[in-house]
């Protein structure tokens, strides 16, 4: 089998690496700087304009089956796009945008898309998936994130993906489910200081990260994701926004027009890149309380990883990239064979999907510890 992964930064080239071993792969890039850093020869390095639509039937003819990793910012059109391909595809995109939209395309053209593949959302949607189907759900508590071990002022902080997701995650107005009712909140507001095993103390923000949960998941009537910094992270960002370093009007300076965005990005890419050198980890925690048997329950998982050091592949690389080709193997070996768009809650809620899962991410020393209690 011929698979493509779109996009070779950090979490596409641990993606391509961990198929090259079973599939023929093809990374596509537009970077040829990214191409490089792959480290297995087997993988057809691809140098590509991926916004070049028109291109799409001369690219990917020989292409059997897609992974999307390419910056939120153009996965949905990128998507969209693919989709006429009439091949399966498993993306970790997080584009803003609603994939349920696509479900008519993805059903004409009679094809397998699974959407979020990754931590949160992905494995956070593919949790309570399947707890739904086991227990009547009542609450569902998730706070996750990625961060440096060492910790550099002023931000102590260092991104995993593009700069340009976080910064949009920032601004993005943050939603959850309340009461049965969907609440919005400005973005890092009710920020809340916890104490996590291996991490210390971690503050904790509002952040848009439930996605499709809310729609799919309507009987659960509380329902919130919450991200995970150092102290202080939150409120230091707020500053820069109210400062207006994140605005996308143009201002001229030097007699050329530029949007502060521009200039803080291109400041941040910087500062915020995560090298083979960073020690990292990847923390998530998520608490799902209801009723099963008549009795009240609390299933909660423990995500802590951290940097391989064999490979140097990083945590945030490793836990969502490997959500992603489990995906993918479920998939290519008609474990799931369903057509449509599926966001992972949909997947998660087959036992045979959850045992194959859970099994694939353990293998690659990947754990999610579950302890169970009654309430």
């Amino acid at each position: 089998m011929n698979i493509g992964v779109l996009g070779a930064g950090m979490v596409g080239r641990a993606i391509a690496e961990d198929l090259a071993g079973k599939y023929n792969v093809y990374s596509y890039d537009f970077s040829k700087e990214n191409l490089c850093l792959l480290k297995i020869a087997s993988i057809k390095k691809c140098s590509a304009d991926l916004q070049s639509y028109d291109q799409y039937s001369n690219l990917f003819s020989h292409i059997d089956m897609f992974v999307l990793a390419v910056p939120g910012f153009m996965g949905f059109e990128t998507l969209k796009q693919l989709m006429g391909m009439k091949k399966n595809i498993i993306d970790i995109s997080f584009f803003p945008e609603d994939s349920l939209t696509l479900e008519a395309l993805a059903k004409e053209n009679n094809i397998t898309v699974i959407t979020d593949c990754g931590v949160a959302p992905g494995m956070s949607n593919f949790l309570l998936g399947y707890w739904n189907e086991h227990m009547q759900v009542e609450k569902f508590l998730c706070y996750v994130g990625g961060l440096p071990k060492l910790r550099v002022l002023p931000f102590e902080y260092k991104a995993p993906f593009s700069p340009i997701d976080v910064l949009e995650e920032y601004q993005r107005p943050a939603r959850y489910v309340e009461n049965g009712h969907i609440v919005t909140r400005e973005a890092l507001s009710d920020i809340e200081n916890i104490d996590f095993p291996f991490a210390g103390t971690l503050e904790a923000f509002n952040t848009d990260g439930l996605r499709s949960l809310m729609f799919t998941m309507p009987g659960i009537p509380d329902m919130k994701e919450k991200t995970l910094r150092y102290p202080g992270h939150a409120s230091l960002i707020k500053s820069l926004i109210r400062a207006g370093y994140f605005s996308t009007e143009k201002i001229v300076l030097n007699g050329t027009q530029v949007s502060p965005l521009e200039v803080s990005q291109a400041l941040l890419f910087r500062q915020w890149q995560l090298t083979d050198e960073d020690e990292e980890f990847t923390l998530m925690q998520i608490d799902i309380e209801g009723i099963q048997q008549g009795k009240s329950k609390k299933i909660s998982y423990l995500l802590y990883d951290e940097r391989d050091k064999v490979t140097r592949t990083s945590s945030m690389s490793r836990t969502t990239g490997y959500a992603c080709t489990a995906h993918v193997n479920l998939v290519a070996e008609n474990i799931f064979s369903e057509k449509g768009i599926f966001p992972p809650e949909k997947v998660g809620k087959h036992e045979a999907c959850y045992n194959y899962v859970m099994q694939y991410l353990e293998d690659r020393n990947i754990h999610y510890r579950m302890t169970e209690n009654e309430t």
